[in-house]
């Protein structure tokens, strides 16, 4: 359906949207599972004084509190998930607000109330836990407890919960650190604040007459094709950053203070390793990566050049490598055209896979089209209960939503395994793992669009935009984590952060990133006082590990058979049952080995030489 208008919520049909009906019928249904949430207190509560002695707590004491602290959570999941939907669908709507405050309330409310518990578990006698959770589903542990089936649904949370035991502090300094939580944000906050509403950044003509320079707005001027737009929207930009220097260095400066602080008071022996402990992700995954890249640069650095040649420009500017090489593929691709493709490129995977996301996508996962104050861009949302949805704005005339479609469906299919293999507290997977089925989704549609398609600027246009996204998902994102690696630890060395220091280092990793064709501008190296992810340390390097996973698995399951296949579906089934590596393993990929990324690496050199021909052949 192609919008000449953009219509009101309830102008839309309903064949267009969720079936978040499936979730609650009607506002009162919400209502009273909210009442009914928050009346779950009562009976958790009911157990502190049991487990507050913890020498003298028995094994039912654990399961029973275990058992109403689980249904609790999973209805809020449930509530929150319906309040969150209803919100993106019309984020203009008081009543949508409304609903999401009151939930906000409850859960917060909540939370603290039962703060106790976590801690109460882990002062627990550890041979006591193994004991219970070890014990067979048939026979009594040795102190008489029940079998170990009783703990079937929550050994998994508890063993992750137990190893964070050493890093956990006593309660009163766990407290301390609890109220200091808030305060703690304050350097990612001020930075939030200052670059989306305090800079003015002024206003650049498209063509259009003057339009608003924003955070929003920045990314579409810098694809503009008009050379002299994407300079002014450059220049104009970070000379807001410019202006602010010193206030985003400090900003930085005391989010990476706060983490360094948090891993000595924790024990850790370094942030990094604080980050990457949860996931029990070994910091040399983390360094393979950053080498392996650095040692593939040659071809980045030619993807540059290349599009130097392609722009015709005399000197490559920072401001020069976002415009498409590509612009005008034309294609039109109704939504069920995009399901029929999708469908197609997914076949790899078997009928049951395929089978279930095509029902999925045509039978009420996705809110498809745009309307009045619906949120932007894409996601995907799936929850233990309901449909794994998908929110999408998607347009006919743009073959690039055609791709979010299917990465978004890569996401839902994980969640939909997920939570129908996995008990409620252990099928969540983790933000490393998260990436790689959508990504896996879009390299199947590439290449089998790649396969089906004669039309050579068409096919110009999915190798360039393959190409940059390889560029910014595994290469910018290394350069990032490499980034955030040398500020910590120039923290933990003794070393204070500066403008004028981050500037300098900056500038050597985009010297040596980019390469000998980029001129870089005097302001470049401000980029590294503005980007967000930065305020959530060590989080970058996982798009990077990520995407490199799932192109070597895209590759095992197109070259292999059933085997391959099944060992795929045992990934997207684990949801958090295993630690990510591990899944990853089962999947048929070691992400502790380099192999993965120098595979990665060698597919953007493949996908480079076809570029080359491809726009070569456009003349």
């Amino acid at each position: 359906m192609k919008q000449t208008s953009i219509p009101a919520r309830d102008e839309v049909p309903a064949e267009d949207t969720w079936k978040i009906g499936t979730l609650y019928p009607d506002d009162e249904s919400w209502n009273a599972d909210l009442a009914r949430f928050s009346a779950m207190l009562g009976p958790v509560n009911a157990y502190r004084e049991r487990l507050s002695d913890p020498p003298g707590a028995a094994a039912e004491d654990l399961a029973g509190v275990l058992d109403e602290w689980s249904c609790a959570q999973r209805l809020a999941e449930k509530l929150g998930n319906y309040a969150f939907l209803k919100k993106a669908e019309d984020e203009g709507n008081a009543s949508n607000l409304d609903r999401v405050g009151r939930f906000m309330m409850a859960t917060s409310a909540f939370e603290a109330a039962t703060s106790w518990l976590v801690p109460a578990i882990q002062a627990l006698p550890d041979g006591k836990i193994a004991g219970w959770i070890s014990a067979p589903a048939s026979a009594a542990s040795s102190d008489g407890a029940p079998g170990g089936g009783r703990f079937a649904d929550y050994r998994v949370f508890l063993e992750k919960l137990l190893r964070m035991k050493p890093h956990v502090l006593s309660g009163s300094e766990e407290r301390i650190l609890a109220l200091l939580t808030e305060s703690s944000q304050t350097p990612g906050n001020a930075f939030s604040v200052l670059t989306n509403v305090d800079l003015d950044f002024g206003t650049v003509d498209a063509g259009k007459g003057p339009e608003p320079l924003t955070q929003s707005t920045w990314s579409r001027f810098l694809e503009s094709p008009d050379r002299s737009v994407r300079k002014e929207a450059y220049d104009k930009f970070y000379a807001g950053f410019d202006s602010h220097k010193n206030t985003l260095a400090a900003c930085y400066a005391g989010s990476v203070n706060q983490d360094v602080a948090q891993a000595r008071i924790r024990g850790y022996p370094s942030s990094r390793a604080m980050a990457l402990f949860p996931d029990r992700v070994n910091e040399s995954v983390y360094d393979n990566l950053v080498s392996t890249v650095r040692s593939n640069l040659a071809d980045l650095h030619r993807y540059y050049a290349l599009r130097k040649r392609a722009l015709g420009v005399g000197e490559l500017r920072h401001y020069d490598v976002y415009v498409p090489l590509v612009p005008d593929a034309k294609r039109v691709t109704p939504y069920a055209e995009a399901v029929d493709l999708i469908s197609e490129a997914l076949s790899p995977l078997g009928d049951d896979y395929v089978s279930t996301l095509r029902s999925g996508l045509l039978g009420g996962w996705v809110d498809k089209y745009e309307n009045k104050g619906k949120r932007s861009g894409a996601f995907s949302s799936g929850g233990y209960e309901g449909y794994p949805f998908i929110l999408m704005n998607y347009k006919d005339e743009v073959l690039r939503d055609v791709f979010t479609l299917a990465h978004e469906g890569g996401h839902s299919m994980h969640s939909y395994n997920s939570a129908r293999n996995n008990p409620f507290l252990s099928y969540g997977y983790t933000i490393f793992e998260a990436e790689v089925a959508s990504t896996f989704n879009e390299e199947l549609l590439f290449r089998h669009l790649m396969k089906t398609t004669d039309d050579p600027r068409t096919r110009a246009y999915l190798l360039s935009t393959r190409a940059s996204d390889i560029v910014a998902t595994l290469y910018r994102q290394t350069m990032f984590a490499e980034y955030e690696k040398m500020t910590h630890e120039l923290v933990e060395t003794g070393t204070p952060l500066t403008a004028e220091l981050l500037r300098a280092e900056y500038r050597k990793l985009l010297g040596a990133y980019f390469g000998p064709e980029m001129v870089l501008e005097g302001t470049s190296d401000l980029e590294c006082l503005r980007i967000p992810h930065f305020f959530n340390a060590f989080y970058v390097y996982k798009y990077s590990t990520g995407i490199s996973a799932a192109l070597a698995l895209a590759e095992r399951v197109c070259s292999g058979g059933k085997a391959e296949r099944d060992d795929y579906f045992a990934f997207l089934k684990s949801g958090g049952s295993r630690y990510p590596i591990d899944a990853l393993r089962v999947a048929g990929v070691d992400m502790e080995s380099p192999a993965p990324v120098e595979a990665a690496c060698r597919t953007f050199a493949g996908i480079l030489d076809e570029l080359e021909k491809a726009l070569g052949e456009l003349g």
